[in-house]
């Protein structure tokens, strides 16, 4: 329950490792989401944060052996769940749900605590988080580094087939969901502008994005690849495969470093400042305004300045960012099968 892109791959992975393990998700039914979950669901009229008696209600019944609060969660529902026996964790994507995670009446239900984001990013254990640890002997913490799904060593070459492009030759924009952030309306359109500029200097550019944000409005350019929304494992591997790529401040951020490509990344939500100011001061990622020619000027200079490129990209890769799904599953391996 709680950030399902998260949630989803770690229980698409739950399911690989164990196929006879019963996954369910508490959903909000008026999530976009929602209707094509592939597990079992019970779905509550908004986020299950706020319907504590269903959740509860469930999980009395169902009695499942880990349940998984991501970013969300009562106090009354971590109870009942360690209550009748359940393993708990407790994922944090912010602060203010790190510091919920690590109060005193918290971490006694929690078995394990997975922190969003790799430690370059989300900060160290603080002092005062240390000794809460070493006093109450709980709960594991580990942090869960990066998200995403790869796709089958031979899809590789079917994608880069598709988008027409060979490995190390083009530049990768990725907007992302942008005009669902305040203050960032429009932010895709900055995207595909960029996108088009960068093509009509003679950059073989693929874009990735929503169908009704590629630039297909464009005056024709055979340097431009528009591909649509792509399943994410496909977007990994393109990332794999690119020599630049142009994102948003997001987990695709943190996902194109993980590939150990070089990255231009543009804030479109309060939250991303502070992540790529992170990223710029750990040398693995350049820094552009929310702004179609900025954009194009930033990611077209670091194409031309093969030094710099190859410098962000290679820090990229010294970074050796965990798998968090193959991190998370792990852990939940420990948690249910016998020592």
């Amino acid at each position: 329950m709680g950030e399902y892109a998260r949630s989803s791959a770690i229980a698409r992975a739950v399911a690989q490792h164990w196929p006879s393990a019963a996954i369910h998700f508490v959903l909000s039914r008026a999530a976009p989401y929602a209707a094509n979950v592939p597990f079992p669901k019970t779905l509550l009229a908004s986020s299950a944060t706020f319907h504590s008696a269903a959740v509860i209600d469930l999980i009395r019944t169902w009695r499942p052996h880990v349940v998984v609060f991501d970013n969300a969660g009562r106090t009354a529902q971590l109870k009942a769940a360690h209550r009748l026996g359940a393993r708990v964790v407790y994922i944090s994507a912010r602060r203010r749900q790190r510091g919920k995670a690590f109060r005193l009446r918290w971490m006694p239900l929690i078995d394990e605590h997975w922190i969003a984001y790799p430690e370059f990013i989300a900060g160290k254990l603080r002092l005062l988080e240390r000794l809460k640890l070493k006093l109450l002997r709980r709960p594991v913490v580990r942090y869960l580094d990066v998200i995403f799904t790869r796709a089958p060593p031979a899809r590789n070459a079917l994608i880069l087939s598709q988008a027409g492009c060979a490995a190390g030759r083009y530049v990768l924009v990725v907007p992302g969901g942008g005009t669902g952030h305040p203050g960032a309306g429009g932010a895709v359109e900055y995207f595909s502008a960029a996108a088009c500029t960068l093509a009509a200097r003679g950059v073989v550019t693929v874009f990735v994005g929503p169908p009704n944000s590629s630039p297909t409005d464009a005056p024709f350019n055979e340097n431009l690849r528009p591909m649509g929304s792509l399943p994410q494992s496909d977007l990994v591997e393109l990332m794999r495969c690119a020599r630049l790529i142009v994102v948003n401040g997001g987990s695709t951020l943190l996902q194109a470093i993980a590939c150990g490509a070089a990255c231009v990344a543009v804030p479109i939500a309060r939250d991303q400042a502070a992540r790529i100011r992170r990223c710029v001061d750990a040398g693995v990622a350049v820094e552009s305004a929310l702004d179609a020619a900025r954009i194009a000027e930033v990611a077209g200079a670091l194409w031309d300045n093969e030094p710099a490129r190859a410098a962000l990209a290679r820090r990229a890769a010294e970074l050796a960012l965990a798998d968090g799904v193959e991190v998370a599953a792990s852990a939940i391996g420990k948690l249910v099968e016998p020592a």
